[in-house]
């Protein structure tokens, strides 16, 4: 057998050592391009943000993001301003509340501008001229809404305006600025902030079509949990839950009381209980408005469940639940009633029978055969009805005893000219519950046992 020669020996030897080196620069550079990728991942907003973060499809002048306390409308402002200026050489206006939250907010805090992306594409902050000026030669200037008149004379291509509602004089401000975002092929403005029912953001929120120039986008507290402390959401929710502040500051919603509504906000917050302040119950009801269809697109059934204590014009009212859905079948919602009835050992279920009829004191008697059930007719139209129980609302002799956000929601459109056209079905089963409780027979819907 011929032996190989040295240099054969020599040849095989290189190439076993060139193909395992091209298999180790293979695999480092696979490695780089891996991690290069993961990089680009993590400083790419846009793989990690939600939904509501991101601008909206289509063509737009303006954007509204409202959000609940640390839902990440900074992140989505600041991203949004950093895409801008790395594209294009842009001028862009900051806007805050005041000069200095532009800085420690918009500039300099955790998710300010000057912490965002790569180093290569962060922004040198120049404090004399109050700008921050990007390696794409963009500029971004700082501007207080405390001086609407400081807008004046500039020019920009986009402008970002944090914490709108909390402006001194948002309109006036909106409308300097408006003015001023005039270059480009796009001028956009982005606006970011908390909710509060002030005349300048309802005007925006009204005006927000899908197709024109003004879109919205909403996001929760909750939303962004993963980059917030620990326990941070949970902590608020039981502290403020339901409540119109926890509404408002964690959900993200702009909570407003329509011209002419028989309840108020205020009112309601003032009527609720304080933990450990449930009094001695001597009668609860269980109180239903049934759709007068049964079908898919039908009302909701309201349930009202509701207790009182003490006599005459000392006598108090409590709403313990609001156990109201829909669209609800008519097997559906009696079993609801008849089950709500057991659960709070109530004396009486009080079921509106106009629309139904029959068909109410059947569908209840088939669910639960023996309840103690009367049915009320209405006489008088629903706001003749609702006005004696909203009085005793302003009278501080109705409690709540907990949030009922939906059922809140319709007692502070109820009545209003401009309010919802579907039925208030919840406040409807909620003024026969306290007709009942503490307006008796006198001045009450005529009732009727069954």
């Amino acid at each position: 057998m011929t032996q190989p020669s040295k240099l054969a020996t020599m040849l095989s030897f290189v190439d076993t050592f060139w193909m395992q080196t091209m298999r180790e620069r293979e695999r480092a550079w696979h490695k780089e391009a891996d991690r290069q990728e993961r990089d680009a991942i993590h400083t790419d907003f846009r793989h990690r943000a939600t939904g509501p973060q991101l601008p909206p499809p289509g063509e737009w002048l303006t954007w509204l993001f409202l959000g609940g306390r640390g839902a990440g409308k900074t992140r989505a402002g600041a991203e949004w301003v950093r895409h801008r200026a790395l594209r294009t050489v842009s001028r862009i206006a900051l806007v805050g509340p005041t000069f200095n939250d532009v800085r420690e907010v918009m500039i300099e805090g955790p998710s300010g501008l000057k912490h965002l992306g790569s180093a290569m594409e962060r922004p040198r902050y120049e404090a004399s001229r109050k700008r921050l000026v990007f390696p794409s030669g963009s500029q971004a200037y700082a501007f207080s809404a405390e001086d609407a008149d400081g807008l004046r004379g500039p020019q920009f291509d986009y402008a970002w305006g944090d914490e709108f509602a909390a402006w001194p004089d948002p309109q006036r401000v909106l409308d300097t600025l408006r003015m001023g975002v005039r270059l480009g092929g796009a001028p956009r403005i982005l606006l970011t902030t908390t909710p509060r029912p002030i005349p300048a953001l309802k005007a925006l929120v009204k005006a927000w079509d899908p197709r024109g120039p003004i879109r919205v986008t909403h996001q929760p507290t909750a939303a962004n949990a993963a980059n917030l402390a620990p326990g941070f959401v949970e902590a608020l929710n039981a502290a403020y839950g339901g409540s119109m502040l926890g509404r408002q500051e964690v959900e993200g919603l702009l909570i407003d009381d329509p011209d002419g509504a028989l309840w108020t906000r205020p009112k309601i917050e003032a009527a609720r209980l304080a933990a450990g302040q449930m009094p001695e119950l001597d009668r609860i009801v269980v109180a239903l408005d049934p759709p007068a269809t049964g079908g898919p697109r039908s009302d909701e059934c309201g349930i009202v469940v509701a207790g009182a204590h003490g006599e005459g014009p000392a006598r108090i009212a409590v709403v313990l639940a609001d156990l109201s859905f829909g669209p609800a079948l008519p097997a559906d919602w009696a079993a609801r009633a008849a089950s709500a009835f057991d659960d709070y050992s109530a004396d009486a279920l009080i079921a509106e029978a106009n629309q139904g009829g029959e068909m109410v004191r059947s569908v209840l008697q088939a669910a639960a055969p023996g309840l103690p059930v009367r049915l009320v007719h209405a006489s008088r139209g629903k706001r003749a009805r609702a006005e004696p129980v909203a009085a005793l609302y302003a009278a501080g002799r109705v409690r709540h005893a907990r949030p009922f956000p939906a059922l809140e929601d319709q007692m502070c459109a109820f009545g209003a000219p401009d309010g919802p056209k579907s039925s208030p079905d919840r406040v409807d089963a909620l003024v026969w519950a306290i007709s009942d409780l503490v307006l008796g027979r006198t001045g009450a819907p005529r009732l009727r046992r069954l």
